[in-house]
């Protein structure tokens, strides 16, 4: 006679996959199903409910024993003469095992989405910025400028947990609270208050976005434009923009960097903070990038304490070496340099790039492939089938992931300290 299983629900679970880190998700777990049952979102629940893929390892395309998959990559490893590291959708012990093994194989760190990144991280490193965190965020905003981007769908339940909650610790009305958009129009309705007020929409072309920029720091130091438009947008528009939040008590300046998509996009976010700087000698404001989905700022904080860098790092002369344009995975394996491609991804099921190098896969179990790799090992999701930590996308938050089921597969930290073992 077969046993029931009967189901277990879990409270107030953190997610691995926004980059927000939502703690309030509640989980019913059956064997090895998942299911959100509150609180779950866009991207949430895809994460939590994907279901499990292969669990034994290939080489060669062939089903493979753990010890015989991790011997084959340490081969793969001792004889590439510059291996790239890419993917890291990974959390804290994930990603502190792969640059152990990236130092000792003399490899290249670049993760996938860091284009994106850096194009906050280099202004961050060139001219510093003011920024604020999630919670101050929920407990002191006014008004609320979002540059150039679309937040909901990727961050679904921003508004909701940090624009519109029901209480603050400061006891503020959060229905009066103001939302404006410079740029694209909202896509869906979070950004509408809890009372039907729908936010301003100050129209942009995304390519005129350095432009409306450059014209708001001007502004905010007190120049005079001899222009009617800056940008396509009228310069009294943004000079209204500029005194509103001047006289806003708490003003914050939000974008979500993977969608500034044009040439030069960190001279946009250069400007929109000098912007910032300049508000602060009338008024408090600040600037608040969104982003780190997947783990992705989780593993650029962990490489900033292991080497002094976030990312784009290189260990192929025996030190951390950094630089956003000659460290990037897609130069180095599009130029012929790299000769072996190893992705590790622990959070997502996002596949490699196809590649004309072998391919070694560390990856979340259910990843497909457009080409098989040399290597395949199916690890466990941090949060789901291990504990684990991960970093909000303000860096000042770790949040402790739990282990929701039993699944039998390994970690990828356990699975990189192998492989190096191995080396």
């Amino acid at each position: 006679m077969t046993e029931t299983i009967q189901p277990q629900v879990f409270e107030n679970v953190p997610s691995p996959f926004c980059g927000i880190a939502s703690d309030d998700l509640k989980i019913e777990v059956s064997g090895h199903r998942l299911k959100v049952l509150a609180n779950g979102d866009a991207v949430t629940v895809p994460g939590f409910e994907q279901p499990l893929g292969d669990m034994t390892p290939r080489a060669g395309g062939q089903a493979a024993a753990l010890d015989e998959a991790v011997n084959r990559a340490a081969r793969l490893l001792k004889n590439a003469r510059l291996p790239v590291f890419s993917g890291f959708g990974t959390d804290v012990n994930d990603t502190r095992a792969a640059l152990s093994l990236i130092e000792r194989s003399g490899g290249v760190f670049d993760q996938a989405r860091a284009e994106a990144g850096l194009r906050n991280l280099l202004v961050l490193a060139d001219s510093g910025w003011m920024a604020t965190t999630l919670g101050e965020l929920k407990n002191r905003v006014d008004v609320l400028l979002v540059f150039g981007s679309d937040i909901e769908p990727a961050f679904p339940r921003f508004f909701q947990r940090f624009v519109w909650p029901e209480e603050t610790l400061f006891g503020q009305d959060t229905r009066r609270r103001e939302v404006i958009y410079l740029g694209p129009s909202p896509g869906g309705s979070a950004s509408t208050s809890p009372d039907g007020l729908e936010p301003k929409v100050i129209p942009c072309a995304t390519d005129q976005l350095p432009a409306v920029a450059a014209a708001l720091s001007a502004l905010a130091k007190g120049a005079s434009l001899q222009a009617e438009a800056a940008g396509g947008v009228p310069v009294t528009e943004l000079q209204a923009l500029t005194e509103r939040l001047k006289q806003a008590s708490y003003g914050v300046v939000t974008w979500v960097a993977g969608q500034l998509d044009f040439p030069h996009a960190e001279l946009a976010v250069q400007q929109i903070c000098q912007f910032v700087v300049t508000l602060n000698q009338e008024t408090r404001c600040s600037i608040l990038p969104l982003g780190g989905q997947d783990g992705d700022r989780t593993a650029s904080q962990v490489c900033a304490w292991q080497t002094g860098y976030p990312t784009r790092v290189s260990f192929a002369r025996g030190y951390p070496e950094y630089d956003p344009y000659h460290n990037s995975a897609a130069r180095l394996l599009a130029s012929g340099e790299a000769d072996l491609l190893v992705w590790v991804n622990s959070h997502a099921t996002t596949p490699p790039p196809a590649a004309n190098v072998p391919t070694l896969v560390i990856g979340r179990s259910g990843m497909s492939f457009e080409q098989e790799p040399e290597v395949y090992i199916p690890v466990g999701a941090p949060g789901l089938d291990h504990p684990g930590h991960m970093y909000r996308c303000d860096n000042v938050v770790a949040l402790p992931l739990y282990k929701l089921r039993e699944t039998g597969l390994p970690s990828a930290a356990s699975v990189l300290a192998a492989i190096e073992k191995a080396l």
